[in-house]
């Protein structure tokens, strides 16, 4: 096991030390335990490495807030151990982890499995709805649904042990970790980039996946060149544990007859066979036109701004959604019209563009900054949405409640005492576990 520092990764080896190397990722919230019945058969052919990540199953706190850090502390330690080169299975993050790496370094990845995966996990807004939620209740309401987020309905209750292992599990993942992950997750998309995934890859699900189902497996398929859909029925999201024996079929199978070779040493290239010709799932409408594969187009020159500055307008769009969430853009967009349509274009490209967006403070003191000025002006209807982004921008209940106390004294108390009454029902909207 590794001496695992905030650059690597707390990890275990299983197999013959000559035999080629095959990663097993794992999903949020869960640990390396959950490939044990896997293990016994893959070891017969490869060396299999498997790791946890930070703060899951004892592994060190180091939050990792994105996908590409994951993936570069497992290059790391990787490294560290003389791997280069490996074949890479990966659950749901696990199978994020190894897109980035099939994307960012195609070199490394022999052959790739992604398991109850896709190009991109729910929508932003869910995952840091997750995030409001553990900061104000802990790990214990997650903790609590899960069974039902990762088995079918029969197996969790025919099999009451695993049932009661998987919420320990989470139960035992490190807080911070988890929203850190939770964040990754919200930033992952990687749909449009899917053509560029050069390694023969296996996509398996379960039948019954109600998180990330076969319509996430299909879209991969679609996306990926030399791409392979395996169904497994009777399961759930986490489908290694409900049906070992099928998963280790497929894997065992994938992995003996798709394993692309390493460069050559003295080339410095890699012969490449071609990908199978299959269906493209499209938009009705004129086909696109090809493009040949090694022509690289011109970067578009970015749109200018004031004194020859980039536009802010999109890097505002984006802070804006991170901070009061898709629904609530898309509906302050979907509602301009001639009249207010410039308005909204305004807000976007100076508010959140020019000043949310400035390096100078964190979200976390742009919230406190910004609920005690709608206090102060008596903004109760731009109120909710701000309590609302304090959570997501990681505030607690408890802290909101002091800065409104701290607005009590220098902006007057009926003005706090009005905002207490708005903030206290966002706050119980946000916070309240779903059952």
């Amino acid at each position: 096991m590794s001496k695992t520092n905030v650059e690597t990764l707390q990890y275990r080896f299983d197999g013959p030390e000559d035999a080629p190397v095959l990663v097993l990722a794992n999903s949020l919230a869960t640990t390396w335990h959950m490939w044990d019945r896997q293990v016994p058969d893959l070891v017969k052919q490869w060396r299999v490495f498997r790791f946890d990540m930070p703060g899951h199953g004892g592994a060190p706190a180091y939050p990792a807030g994105s996908v590409g850090d994951l993936t570069a502390r497992l290059l790391a330690t990787l490294d560290g151990l003389g791997v280069q080169r490996f074949g890479y299975a990966g659950c749901a993050l696990g199978g994020a982890v190894g897109l980035e790496l099939a994307l960012r370094h195609p070199e490394r990845i022999a052959s790739l499995a992604l398991i109850a995966a896709s190009p991109r996990f729910g929508t932003p807004d869910e995952f840091r709805q997750r995030g409001v939620i553990v900061r104000t209740n802990g790990l214990d309401p997650i903790a609590r649904t899960s069974p039902e987020r990762w088995f079918t309905g029969g197996f969790a209750a025919a099999q009451p042990a695993i049932t009661d292992w998987a919420v320990q599990m989470v139960r035992t993942t490190d807080p911070g970790c988890y929203i850190a992950a939770c964040e990754a997750l919200a930033a992952f998309d990687v749909r449009t980039a899917l053509a560029h995934v050069g390694v023969p890859t296996l996509v398996l699900v379960g039948s019954d996946d109600q998180v990330t189902g076969p319509a996430e497996a299909r879209t991969l398929v679609a996306g990926i060149p030399d791409a392979r859909l395996a169904v497994v029925p009777g399961a759930s999201h986490l489908v290694p544990v409900e049906q070992p024996a099928a998963v280790t079929d497929l894997l065992v199978r994938h992995f003996s007859t798709a394993w692309q070779p390493a460069y050559d040493s003295t080339t410095g290239q890699m012969a490449i066979p071609a990908a199978p010709v299959k269906p493209v799932l499209a938009a009705a409408g004129p086909p696109p036109q090809a493009v040949p594969i090694a022509e690289i187009a011109p970067a578009a020159p970015a749109p200018q701004g004031m004194g020859g500055r980039p536009d802010p307008y999109d890097a505002g769009l984006k802070v804006r959604r991170e901070v009061l969430g898709d629904a609530h853009v898309d509906r302050a967009l979907a509602q301009a019209d001639d009249f207010s349509g410039d308005f909204q274009e305004f807000i976007t490209r100076y508010a959140w563009g020019e000043i949310w967006d400035r390096p100078g403070l964190d979200r976390r003191s742009r919230s406190c900054v910004a609920l005690t000025a709608l206090v102060a002006g008596g903004h109760l209807d731009e109120l909710g949405f701000h309590v609302r982004a304090a959570l997501r921008n990681g505030l607690t209940p408890a802290e909101i409640k002091e800065v409104l106390l701290q607005a009590a004294v220098y902006c007057g108390v009926p003005a706090a005492g009005s905002a207490f009454k708005v903030a206290q029902e966002v706050i119980r909207e946000e916070t309240t576990p779903e059952e």
